[in-house]
């Protein structure tokens, strides 16, 4: 997602180098043959460097980074965050399972190194970030279970409050 300040810079810059060409090919037109000659040069020029910034300008976006706090509209931050949701209520149950032995510490570290992975994933809302961190900073304690319920259910509504309105 392009900034708009970053529009704004490309779309100054391609009119002054629209107008510069358009000047050069005038100057140089009349300096060859005349009026006729000024104005198609000045069109030609004009179109060249307008075509060329047109075609250059993901590069030229590509130059200023994105905005961290937008939410993409494409659904790709929903998506991931999502599965930071999922990710770290399937390390909640192997933390604090059903049955006594019911998971491996094998298990519930793997569970653990997904979950934190998933949380750090530059693509989420901060507002996700952080009610992710702090669901995991209450799973991670595993001394009480209504706490960490509560903290995964600030994160479930943090998700939810954070999808694109249909």
């Amino acid at each position: 997602m392009t900034s708009p300040l970053a529009t704004r810079i490309h779309l100054l810059i391609t009119f002054v180098l629209v107008t510069c060409a358009a000047l050069s090919g005038v100057c140089f037109g009349l300096l060859l043959g005349g009026r006729t000659t000024a104005l198609v040069a000045a069109g030609a020029a004009g179109l060249g460097a307008g075509i060329g910034s047109f075609l250059a300008r993901r590069q030229i976006a590509a130059l200023f980074p994105p905005d961290p706090d937008a939410v993409r509209a494409d659904g790709y931050a929903e998506g991931i965050a999502d599965a930071v949701l999922v990710s770290i209520a399937t390390y909640q149950a192997a933390v604090f399972p059903l049955t006594p032995d019911g998971v491996s510490e094998t298990e519930r570290q793997a569970r653990r190194t997904v979950a934190y992975r998933a949380a750090a994933y530059d693509g989420l809302p901060l507002a996700v970030r952080v009610s992710a961190a702090e669901a995991l900073e209450a799973v991670d304690q595993g001394l009480n279970p209504e706490h960490a319920q509560a903290a995964m259910r600030a994160l479930a509504l943090t998700v939810y409050d954070h999808r694109a309105e249909r």
